[in-house]
């Protein structure tokens, strides 16, 4: 059910932002719906979400018009700032956004449609699992304005995905792809490497496999171990091995080759893409840090230079709702040096990177030591920004603590 929330100072009932806030209606503006049901809970995953035996208090079938109301609100809080943009980006995360109706996404929809105007050409997301996709739900999908479909692939080898505790069938991946190709959506397929048991040829089976599935986007991620999470607990008991550190870079570096020789560009430590256009948009927000507003329980927004987040539960969610209060359970306004180092640690991890001015002094006299080391690229640095070589990016926590010290 996710780690715990943050501290943070208190968020008034009606959700208004700090007074001084100051939002740029020029900046880019990302919706995130959070939807938190999942049939079955996966041991390594500790995002906010919930089985049906979890729910207590909370309905599935009534979560569409909960999340609407919290799109209201929103709506009412920046209409007082002013601030009222359409978005740019839409991403139905989770959980398994699947797991609802198309139907009920479609009116999640609507009401960001209605509430903030959705901008022309702007992408739109949902997150999906293999065995939830068929022809029906993805035409139905993209009939209500759905342009990108992102399927959790995972891994094609049945054993990993055992370990995993990922239950769909591997043969549903190419299913699911052909259905939202049909439909005419764009696909983006999400692969975990450095499971237990998992070897390297096994790895690169899987990653041939999606491949071969011509995708336009492929999100590799190394495996991480979370405390609290079933994983953690069969690593404490001895049940299963640790992942392994060198395996797993070994790993990356494999599935970057292989990407990289099928026509692929990494744009992000663990993204790749066709082309620019088949970016994740949405997620190059965050790694930019421009605005996003993320409804739901648990969610995490980001607007005018103000962090918040909501409680937790759906149920809490839902009765905070029907109050007419904001869910919020906590915000913060990040310092000028809270501020420098986020923008290091994101802008560090996508192929543009950082301008080497907006490092302080001691940032700006590391980068010499880290061209160097083979970690940061240098006739970029000589351009003016620091980018990662591939070294760079196995080891990108070493690159910014060098460059925050």
């Amino acid at each position: 059910m996710g780690a715990a929330l943050p501290l943070g100072d208190p968020v008034p009932p009606d959700g208004s932002f700090p007074p001084g806030t100051t939002i740029d209606p020029g900046t880019a503006f990302g919706v995130y719906l959070h939807v938190p049901f999942c049939r079955v809970r996966c041991g390594y995953c500790d995002f906010n979400t919930y089985t049906s035996d979890e729910l207590r208090g909370a309905r599935q079938d009534q979560y569409a018009d909960t999340l609407l109301r919290e799109v209201a609100l929103g709506r009412e809080v920046l209409a007082r700032t002013g601030a009222l943009r359409p978005a740019s980006t839409v991403f139905f995360g989770g959980g398994t956004p699947t797991l609802l109706p198309p139907g009920d996404l479609g009116r999640m929809l609507d009401g960001v449609r209605q509430a903030f105007g959705i901008a022309d050409g702007a992408e739109v997301t949902v997150e999906a699992n293999p065995d939830t996709v068929n022809d029906a739900v993805v035409a139905e999908l993209a009939a209500s304005g759905v342009t990108r479909v992102s399927i959790g692939m995972q891994s094609a080898v049945p054993h990993v995905l055992a370990a995993l505790d990922r239950t769909h069938d591997p043969a549903n991946v190419r299913t699911a792809v052909a259905a939202a190709r049909a439909a005419g959506l764009d696909v983006s397929l999400d692969l975990i490497y450095g499971a237990p048991g998992e070897s390297l040829s096994e790895w690169r089976a899987s990653v041939e496999t999606a491949i071969e599935l011509a995708p336009d986007h492929i999100s590799a991620y190394a495996l991480i171990v979370e405390d609290g999470t079933k994983l953690a607990r069969q690593i404490r008991r001895g049940e299963v091995p640790a992942p392994d550190d060198d395996l797993q870079a070994d790993m990356y570096e494999l599935v970057d080759d292989l990407l990289s020789a099928a026509g692929f560009e990494w744009y992000e430590v663990s993204n790749w893409a066709r082309n620019d256009a088949q970016r994740s948009r949405h997620n190059l927000a965050y790694w930019q840090g421009t605005d996003w507003w993320g409804f739901g329980p648990g969610a995490h927004s980001h607007v005018g230079g103000v962090r918040f987040w909501n409680v937790k539960h759906p149920a809490a969610y839902a009765q905070r709702l029907a109050a007419g209060e904001s869910p919020a359970a906590g915000r913060e306004v990040p310092d000028a040096t809270a501020r420098g180092l986020e923008n290091v640690l994101l802008r560090t991890r996508i192929r543009e990177g950082l301008p080497v001015s907006e490092l302080l002094g001691e940032g700006r006299h590391a980068v010499a030591a880290l061209i160097a080391d083979g970690l940061v690229d240098g006739p970029s640095a000589l351009h003016g920004r620091v980018v990662l070589t591939r070294r760079g990016r196995l080891l990108a926590d070493a690159v910014v603590r060098a460059l925050t010290d």
